[in-house]
């Protein structure tokens, strides 16, 4: 009886990982072969696609694909729609066909399409996330600088989420160390195509602006003016509640903010990919202050997912705490690697 049951135990176990296997991918490409395997996502005009013979990914170019062929779930988008969450094909070349599990049925130019991300796999075939580390040694004054950068984000049918760390330690022989970090934890809602919700939690400590410590908590909406398979602009807004605490001071400055922000990323020129952004924040409590955050990062992408990146972020307040500096930038060139 144990023998029979086991019998058919390894049977199901059998047809279990033959059907799994037989769920593959397809696509047909402009020179008309296909590749099989399956598909991990596709963003920023770059198919990934996990084949049985090879040990890495396959990258292809949106561009090259005529045809889809899958039953398994993605959340796509496109140029004219939100988030769907369905089953795709390509009915015929040039187009493809998204089935949603409401059973309705959307077809789009394969042209026309931005985003395809698997939702079969498991919680960390949704995460990205990347990480770089600089470091520069001068003789002078025995100088040493480490800076580091992290982000990690991960994505749902209507949701994301995304996470920024950025550190920088300057230290010298009878100088005192100059230490910086900012960072962020974004959530996105997408309820309908092109628009968004946000709320935005960010902090930042600056020796060189006597700033121990600044967290700003921000609630806001946004548009995508401008979408494609090249870039992205969208320009968003709303308020926040800012909390700051400098050297020297025995009370915590508390203030409510307007804001508004603007971020172009151009993701299609080779290996080179650009990221800017700038926040601006007029106070509502405190009269005439205003402050601007500005971000600008060039990549460029390297083999096995490495990566060199290069950027600056500066910092501006026109009421700066008592004799600190108004303005301060930082510039970073970092090797990094992306998963």
């Amino acid at each position: 009886m144990i023998s029979r049951s086991l019998l058919l135990f390894f049977i199901f176990l059998l047809f279990s990982v033959t059907g799994t296997h037989a769920q593959s991918d397809s696509l047909l490409v402009k020179n008309n072969q296909y590749l099989i395997g399956e598909i991990k996502s596709m963003e920023r005009g770059v198919l990934v696609i996990e084949t049985p013979y090879s040990k890495s990914d396959f990258r292809v170019k949106w561009g090259e694909i005529l045809a889809i062929y899958s039953e398994r779930l993605f959340i796509t988008s496109s140029k004219s729609s939100n988030r769907i969450y369905g089953k795709i094909s390509s009915p015929e070349t040039g187009f493809l066909k998204i089935i949603s599990i409401a059973e309705d049925e959307y077809i789009f130019p394969v042209a026309d399409i931005l985003y395809i991300k698997s939702v079969n796999r498991g919680f960390l075939d949704r995460l990205s996330a990347s990480v770089d580390f600089g470091f520069t040694l001068t003789r002078a004054r025995n100088q040493r600088q480490f800076s580091a950068r992290s982000h990690l984000g991960y994505i749902a049918q209507k949701w994301s989420f995304d996470a920024a760390l950025n550190k920088l330690v300057t230290a010298q022989d009878e100088i005192e160390d100059i230490n910086r970090g900012d960072g962020n934890l974004t959530a996105i809602y997408f309820p309908r195509r092109n628009w968004f919700a946000l709320n935005r939690l960010e902090y930042l400590y600056n020796t060189e602006q006597a700033l121990d410590l600044r967290f700003n908590t921000l609630f806001g909406a946004g548009r995508d003016f401008f979408k494609s398979n090249t870039l992205y602009w969208r320009v968003f807004g709303g308020l926040a509640f800012n909390n700051e605490n400098f050297s020297g001071e025995s009370m915590d400055r508390r203030s409510a903010e307007a804001w508004v922000a603007s971020e172009l990323n151009i993701f299609d020129m080779g290996d080179v990919s650009l990221l800017s952004n700038i926040f601006v924040y007029p106070s509502l409590t405190e009269k005439n202050r205003v402050r601007i955050d500005y971000r600008l990062d060039l990549k460029y992408d390297m083999p096995l997912d490495f990566y060199i990146k290069t950027g600056m972020t500066l910092n501006y307040d026109n009421q700066p705490f008592q004799s600190s500096r108004s303005v301060d930038y930082i510039w970073q060139t970092t090797l990094g690697w992306s998963w």
